[in-house]
């Protein structure tokens, strides 16, 4: 079931009108760098965006801008790991890795427990902060680590809100989500 909502989501995704996604991704990190805790946050880690992904530039830019910390997650294919490494640009220093993921080529990791905002990508979510990542479990297995004690919060599309995901003891929920219709809290 999982792997059929993926496939349906990616092909909507992929079909989005390329102006549509522009503007949908500004809105949706507008809302992103309006939040309390996005203001507040000295060191953000963010996601560097695939193409049906909300693009994440504006929010970089912005977080800069704020004279915030800013790091991307480098991702270690063979141990199933993400590392988040400073970065200081989107176009210096960012490298093409597996499966057309952009990470940063090589930096400063910062250490988990510093990260203040974990901005989360994700395919679907639904309105109870779960979400279904692309099947690799990244995600889920860095949220799980004991030092990030970061506020978590997704970020995509108004159309990847679905009412309920079935989920796994896994699976890691977010706090927060923004979308470029609307922001959710979780916390209770």
């Amino acid at each position: 079931m999982k792997n059929k909502l993926r496939k349906q989501m990616r092909q909507s995704l992929l079909n989005m009108d390329p102006m549509s996604r522009y503007a949908r991704s500004l809105a949706a990190c507008k809302h992103l760098t309006h939040l309390g805790e996005f203001i507040a946050a000295d060191v953000v880690m963010i996601f560097l965006s695939l193409d049906d992904e909300v693009d994440t530039g504006a929010a970089a830019l912005a977080a800069w801008q704020m004279g915030k910390t800013v790091c991307a997650p480098k991702v270690s294919w063979e141990h199933h790991r993400l590392t988040p490494m400073e970065i200081h640009s989107l176009d210096t220093g960012i490298t093409t890795g597996r499966h057309g993921v952009s990470e940063p080529e090589d930096g400063q990791p910062v250490p988990l427990q510093m990260i203040d905002l974990v901005v989360v990508p994700g395919l679907l979510f639904d309105r109870t902060g779960q979400r279904l990542g692309r099947g690799g479990g990244f995600y889920d297995r860095f949220l799980a680590h004991a030092e990030v004690r970061a506020l978590t919060c997704g970020l995509a599309f108004a159309d990847q809100v679905v009412d309920h995901l079935d989920t796994e003891s896994h699976d890691h929920p977010v706090d927060k989500l923004v979308t470029d219709e609307e922001v959710l809290d979780f916390r209770r």
